[in-house]
């Protein structure tokens, strides 16, 4: 499978958005929802500013297709939204191997979006190698969060990226996976 990794620019948006509806908690297919989903919405002002300000939107093309991207930006990209807020606040709390974790060492890696057709091919690992060596080069940690509902993205990013559970917390009435890992 020939897999093109690259850093979106603002001319693929459209594409990426509409990889984003398919998957997107809102606008996703019941049968689909099992198999993993995204769950912040994202407009095309928002992923522009991701690629000018952060240039932290990475895509994966297949046969000129985009079939997956993965976000990742600077803490201060993401306090915009009340639930980044809300993890911000609580990130100084947080340590991984004996160190505080912080805005200034730390990025908010996802989402990340895998169209079901290349599901189980290793594009996740392709695509999140590619994107966690671009922030490496700013940042020592990778966070994340996983809702404890998507038990496919848990596993996914467990057991094939490797990241560890720091803690579990709730926001507006859902459990979720706060994940780290090392960029280097």
């Amino acid at each position: 499978m020939n897999i093109e990794l690259k850093i979106a620019e603002i001319s693929e948006i459209d594409d990426i958005l509409k990889l984003h509806s398919k998957y997107q908690i809102d606008s996703i297919s019941e049968e689909d929802k099992a198999d993993g989903f995204v769950t912040t919405a994202f407009t095309k002002e928002q992923l522009i500013a991701l690629i000018t300000q952060e240039q932290g939107l990475f895509i994966a093309r297949q046969d000129g297709v985009i079939v997956a991207y993965v976000m990742s930006a600077s803490w201060d990209f993401w306090s915009a939204w009340p639930m980044f807020a809300f993890m911000i606040e609580g990130l100084s709390e947080l340590e991984f191997q004996g160190q505080t974790l912080t805005v200034e060492n730390s990025y908010q890696y996802g989402p990340v979006c895998i169209d079901k057709s290349v599901r189980g091919r290793g594009v996740l690992e392709q695509i999140f190698a590619f994107a966690k060596q671009h922030m490496a080069q700013r940042f020592q940690f990778l966070v994340t969060f996983v809702n404890t509902m998507n038990e496919r993205s848990y596993q996914a990013h467990q057991r094939k990226l490797g990241l560890h559970v720091v803690q579990q917390f709730e926001y507006n009435g859902k459990r979720y996976y706060e994940m780290v890992c090392h960029t280097r």
